[in-house]
């Protein structure tokens, strides 16, 4: 599988959740793990350039497949990814925890929607769940994130 432009190898153990194969065997801890159920969001990553929650996934699916994980949203020198810049522009955070699948899923979101509407950016982000925020500055972070992505 290649994991954020990398090829990287199999899980050893077939029984191998995909969240826990990039969390514990590859150290990218971005991924977060919330409810282990799919329910919360926080294990989004990009499998194929689609959003999958990766703790109902087995690292053994992620065979000849192509995953992104917000590590690999930008390099750590680079400028960040117009959705990261939103996010931090708009406060669209606040504990952090589900922050990375929000930024996952925000980033498949505006590929296919790149001037959503304020009804499309709500749908788009239902399947996320965050404690803290209340989502009015996810929702803005959002707008803000498709605007710099047709500014890019």
């Amino acid at each position: 599988m290649i994991v954020n432009g990398i090829e990287r190898p199999e899980a050893s153990d077939p029984r191998r959740l995909l969240s826990d194969y990039l969390r514990h065997d590859l150290g990218l801890t971005g991924t977060h793990v919330g409810c282990e159920h799919g329910v919360c969001g926080c294990c989004t990553i990009l499998f194929d350039g689609r959003p999958v929650r990766s703790c109902l996934l087995l690292a053994v699916q992620a065979r000849g497949h192509e995953l992104a994980t917000v590590e690999g949203l930008a390099q750590p020198e680079a400028p960040m990814h117009p959705v990261q810049q939103a996010f931090k522009e708009c406060h669209g955070l606040q504990c952090g925890f589900c922050t990375p699948g929000f930024l996952m899923a925000t980033v498949a979101f505006l590929r296919e929607f790149p001037d959503p509407s304020d009804a499309e950016i709500a749908d788009a982000i239902a399947g996320n769940l965050c404690r803290c925020t209340g989502y009015a500055n996810i929702r803005r972070s959002v707008r803000r994130a498709a605007e710099l992505s047709r500014q890019a």
